[in-house]
């Protein structure tokens, strides 16, 4: 059997353990007595209205197996994009202009960032959102967490069961998930729940989703699983999780010219080659693969009736490589060269002799990247609650692992040559302690006035060393402590629904590994600081909300994307001094009738670089051949990927076991790079998605059975989403002139979906 297949027998367990267990009446009331004694989780947050917070059951309404920042794309402020144009396979979003890799994410409090990319692959855990039981988004720099800082964002995802699922009162339920649609997409979910005698309760989700995505040869082939076993009484929780999966997708990293674009949208240049006879090919196993297992256990005891204690152990092993052709490279590149020539005029040619003494200087590589990490540590708080204040003190110590090696052969031998061509391993720790709270100074039934103090010192140690995976393959030995203070307050005015509020936070952080591996050792990037300031108001009826927040982040030594990447298709970074963001944030809903509601946010925002330098790569203009680089001022510019408008809309229409969402977001022009040029830009688009569900008046008293059909980009909207800038300098010495080398990910036209949900 796989290995991936072992997983599914918790499910197995879940099914036969529930039979027996049907008939006991008092599991769950045990349970719902509990739950109200120890929360399973607690926070203490500043009220505020610049979080959004989300049910599972809320965030699954729309699930047809997307990856989970599509599910969110109606937060403000956010900006979702995909390689494969579905949002199947990789998957990325930004929040106010920042990148996922600088948006801090966690999973039960557990640091969700891989400790050295910073960034979280959606991929690696398909169907996460089956499995959450609620989602918190705070934008802006937020409360405390564990983990590397929130430079946009930070989001806290839960998957342990919240007070109203314990109260359930049924005793065990099953839920099958089904759905099809076009470019042969399809989802695949079981998951079922079930109370056991002695206050335990068990639950299990298996996923499964396939397609061949948008572009050509896009395809995704993803797993993922979640278990978990609780244990529930008056004052004491224990539960014991296990989730991850498993994915090998088809790249898509490369993106398209404009003229690519005009000539088929779907073309996809990912393992494109030119094979012995001269004809182009594309190589079949350019393909990611990697599998990754999470492993949690949680203790909450309530220590008193003011004083309780959350401690989490928690250990991740991550394992994969990726494999593609490099087509074209010279042995030399990749420091193979084992014989060389000098000809008359002194020019040295590199080759690879073989053993039958012939001759190559190019070849068509496959070559294969691996890694294989651990990440384990503790994570834990005493909390306090009391009528006139919150007070949460803890923290959490993390150790990482990470191993990197690369294997490399040629195809022009029967006899496979292999080489390891590069290894380098990496250690990083990262604790932090922390102490934070709430005290309201006025505590009445509709009037509070409450104070927030959070104060964090977080220490970063990482020691990454051995041969750079980079083209000149040079050894690295970089070796960095970091010791970081970031102090935040704010104060809350609460008066029957209105909400004012201020809050001030310092963050720092610490240079990512690309960072890093592509600045080399004359230019090590820094850690960034930043101020957030963010200001609001807000008010909740009978029938409708509305808020604003304004916000301004000052930035120092913030690291912007370039709108160059690398052969992996991670963006490149560089730090500027002088930076911003500043905007305003207005969210607002309305619900006239039980049948209608409508909800919608709105984000005018500036984002620039004070005084933007960068180097860019000179060449001559009549023989094309490289000249030393040349340092360009671009004066003060507009952040890349920065929208000054973002817009979303929410019509949801119920009635009588019939729901229509009508969901439609607008992204303004976002800029390919930090030139300013409207020659790399990424045109303004509005995308509209329709979701249908019909719950079905039959067997109501065994089973709930629910039809539904998504209709995405309804309107069949030609756009991309993401992309990037080669920019270059052609000179003969007196004239000049700037090329500028655009590409682009273009996302699927209309796509239609279709399934079925039967809870029993």
């Amino acid at each position: 059997m796989s290995h991936k297949y072992l997983f599914i027998l918790p499910f197995f367990l879940v099914v036969i353990f529930s039979m027996p267990m049907l008939a006991q009446e008092d599991t769950l009331t045990i349970i719902g007595r509990a739950i109200q004694e120890v929360e399973v989780t607690a926070r203490v947050e500043q009220p505020t209205d610049t979080h959004t917070s989300i049910s599972g059951e809320e965030l699954n309404q729309q699930n047809t197996g997307q990856n989970l920042p599509y599910l969110l794309s109606n937060t403000p402020s956010l900006v979702v994009m995909s390689d494969d144009g579905l949002g199947i396979g990789y998957t990325y979003f930004r929040l106010r202009g920042t990148d996922h890799t600088r948006i801090n994410m966690t999973v039960n409090d557990v640091p969700l960032n891989d400790s050295e990319s910073q960034t979280v692959f959606w991929v690696n855990m398909t169907d996460m959102a089956g499995s959450l039981s609620s989602i918190n988004v705070q934008r802006g720099v937020g409360t405390s967490t564990n983990g590397s800082s929130a430079f946009g964002a930070s989001i806290n995802m839960e998957t342990l069961p919240t007070r109203e699922m314990l109260n359930d009162e049924r005793k065990a339920h099953v839920e099958l998930r089904f759905n099809g649609g076009m470019y042969n997409t399809f989802r695949e979910m079981v998951k079922a729940e079930v109370s056991l005698p002695k206050n335990f309760r068990l639950e299990a989700r298996l996923s499964k989703v396939n397609s061949d995505g948008f572009l050509y040869r896009a395809s995704s082939d993803l797993f993922s699983y979640h278990t978990s076993l609780g244990y529930y009484t008056n004052k004491t929780v224990v539960a014991l999780s296990a989730f991850g999966g498993s994915e090998k997708t088809y790249m898509a990293w490369d993106g398209v010219s404009a003229n690519d674009l005009l000539r088929d949208r779907r073309y996809n240049p990912a393992g494109e080659y030119t094979d012995k006879d001269g004809n182009t090919a594309y190589y079949p196993n350019q393909n990611d693969n990697y599998r990754q297992q999470h492993y949690q256990l949680h203790v909450m005891q309530r220590i008193s009736t003011k004083w309780k204690f959350n401690g989490t152990l928690h250990y991740t092993h991550g394992a994969g490589y990726y494999e593609q052709m490099k087509g074209g490279k010279k042995y030399s590149s990749y420091n193979l060269d084992n014989y060389s020539e000098t000809d008359a005029d002194g020019n040295v040619y590199k080759y690879y002799k073989d053993s039958k003494d012939n001759l190559y200087e190019y070849t068509n590589f496959i070559r294969q990247k691996h890694m294989n990490n651990h990440f384990y540590g503790l994570v834990f708080a005493f909390d306090y609650r009391s009528e006139a204040a919150d007070l949460s003190i803890g923290g959490a110590g993390n150790h990482y692992l990470g191993d990197h090696w690369g294997l490399l052969h040629d195809d022009l031998h029967d006899a496979v040559n292999e080489w390891e061509y590069y290894r380098n391993d990496a250690e990083k720790v990262d604790a932090n302690i922390y102490a934070k709270a709430n005290w309201r100074v006025i505590n009445q039934a509709q009037r509070k006035l409450t104070l927030y103090g959070d104060l964090q010192y977080r220490f970063v140690h990482y020691h990454m060393k051995g041969i750079n995976d980079e083209d000149e393959l040079l050894p690295m030995d970089i070796l960095r402590n970091y010791h970081f203070f970031n102090p935040k307050a704010g104060i809350t005015y609460q008066d029957h629904g209105h909400q004012a509020y201020f809050n001030f936070a310092i963050a720092n952080r610490e240079p990512a590994r690309s960072n890093f591996k592509e600045s080399g050792e004359n230019n090590v990037p820094l850690p960034e600081r930043l101020y957030d300031y963010e200001l609001g108001y807000s008010y909740t009826g009978s029938k409708w909300h509305a808020g604003l927040n304004l916000y301004y982040m000052d930035y120092k030594n913030q690291l912007v994307l370039t709108g160059k990447y690398s052969d992996t298709g991670a963006y490149l970074t560089k730090n500027v001094d002088k930076s911003y963001r500043m905007g305003a944030e207005l969210t607002g809903g309305y619900r006239p009738a039980e049948w209608f509601e409508w909800g919608l946010s709105l984000t005018v925002s500036r984002s620039r670089i004070i005084n933007y330098t960068d180097w860019v790569a000179t060449y001559d203009l009549d023989t094309e051949k490289e000249l030393d680089q040349t340092e360009v001022n671009f004066g003060n510019v507009q952040i890349a990927f920065s929208p000054a408008v973002t817009f979303s809309n929410m019509f949801t229409f119920t009635y009588a076991g019939f729901r229509a969402d009508i969901q439609t977001n607008v992204v303004s022009k976002q800029y390919l790079d930090n030139t300013m040029s409207e020659e790399a830009v990424l045109k303004p688009y509005t995308v509209t998605n329709l979701t249908l569900q019909y719950t079905l008046p039959v067997l109501e008293k065994y089973c709930s059975i629910t039809l539904l059909g998504q209709v995405n980009n309804l309107f069949n909207s030609a756009y991309e989403s993401n992309g990037g800038n080669w920019l270059g300098i052609y000179t003969n010495g007196t004239d000049s002139y700037r090329y500028y080398s655009p590409w682009y990910y273009a996302q699927a036209g209309i796509n239609v979906h279709a399934g079925f949900v039967v809870k029993f």
